[in-house]
């Protein structure tokens, strides 16, 4: 799991995210909003193969960016504010999560950002650690950057909304009246990445100096 996956395995992985969102664009509740949604899905799967092709992530923090697209393509279908486990859970058990847990709103954006820092922390920490940092400063500066990442999530959230009416607004930031949305996003994205270096283990990969970056760039 901590050697980097082949290019025709990375390109497989790709395509299948890919049609995992298109699928998700069949009959879609809300088609206006998904596209805004995905987007940035398309924009990071491109950024996605670049660096990929770059520095050669391992298959573990491979699968992890790919399970947080995943729950992001699933949520992005319905808005993530309106994803109906509740329905599910009242068809399979009788139940909800107001009865067992007093929830008013739904919490599928909450897992999705907790789980971004999760995801995020260990290939971020990889890149660090091929830039020639210890694993110690690696994993600090991973979680910075999940900190960080979060907050502009939140400026670029709040930017777009500005642009829209406050019914489409609502519709792609996903408050449902919580004026403390956003902090909470933050929180749990940081707990995530917080997280991530007590689960996940940072193996030691090659590293790059600025002459083997200078030596690509000049590269025909």
């Amino acid at each position: 799991m901590h050697t980097p996956p082949s290019p025709a395995s990375f390109r497989a992985l790709l395509v299948m995210l890919t049609a995992a969102m298109l699928l998700s664009c069949i009959r879609a509740p809300w088609p206006g909003d998904l596209l805004l949604q995905h987007c940035l899905t398309v924009a990071f799967l491109a950024g996605w193969a670049i660096i990929q092709k770059r520095f050669a992530l391992s298959w573990l923090a491979t699968l992890l960016i790919a399970t947080f697209l995943l729950l992001h393509i699933f949520g992005a279908r319905w808005l993530y504010s309106n994803v109906p486990y509740d329905r599910w859970l009242q068809a399979c058990c009788a139940t909800d999560t107001r009865q067992l847990f007093g929830w008013t709103r739904n919490h599928y954006d909450r897992l999705v950002h907790l789980v971004y820092g999760l995801c995020f922390t260990l290939p971020l920490a990889e890149l660090f650690l091929r830039r020639g940092r210890s694993r110690r400063d690696s994993w600090l500066q991973a979680i910075l950057w999940i900190m960080v990442s979060s907050l502009i999530y939140e400026w670029f959230e709040w930017g777009v909304s500005l642009l829209l009416s406050a019914e489409d607004a609502e519709g792609y930031n996903g408050q449902q009246g919580d004026m403390w949305d956003a902090h909470k996003d933050m929180l749990l994205a940081t707990i995530g990445a917080l997280l991530s270096p007590l689960l996940l283990k940072l193996k030691a990969v090659p590293r790059c100096n600025p002459q083997d970056d200078s030596a690509v760039r000049e590269r025909p």
